[in-house]
């Protein structure tokens, strides 16, 4: 699974950008399973920071969103809220590149939009 992701992942940031072909592959891997997982959901946010403010396809920004929703509301320890660990890991990776970009902050209006619950620490980032 994941030298299918590194895999991917070189060929994707080629060109530097995400294309329309790029996110239906992306798509096809990550849902591979049915689930996003903590390796997949990484793996979304190291390439969101490297294309990060490049004229990627309009579709991508909706596969990481609704992965990374997925990611953190459902899971089993905590289904349908975004608990202290998850707020934490979500903060950490949104600040890995010192910036919140658009589709981050998009992910966090949508986060909480659908989260029955969130952390003080997370809504302080919108």
């Amino acid at each position: 699974m994941m030298s299918n992701l590194n895999e991917l992942k070189r060929s994707i940031l080629a060109d530097g950008i995400i294309d329309e072909l790029e996110v239906k592959q992306l798509r096809e891997v990550l849902y591979a399973d049915g689930i996003i997982d903590e390796e997949e959901a990484e793996f979304l946010f190291e390439l969101n920071d490297a294309v990060s403010g490049k004229k990627n396809h309009p579709s991508w920004g909706k596969l990481f969103i609704e992965a990374i929703t997925s990611f953190l509301l459902e899971d089993e320890k905590s289904p349908g809220e975004v608990d202290e660990d998850e707020a934490k890991w979500l903060i950490k990776k949104i600040q890995g590149d010192g910036k919140l970009d658009e589709i981050e902050a998009a992910l966090l209006k949508n986060l909480k939009s659908k989260a029955k619950k969130m952390p003080q620490s997370l809504l302080n980032l919108m």
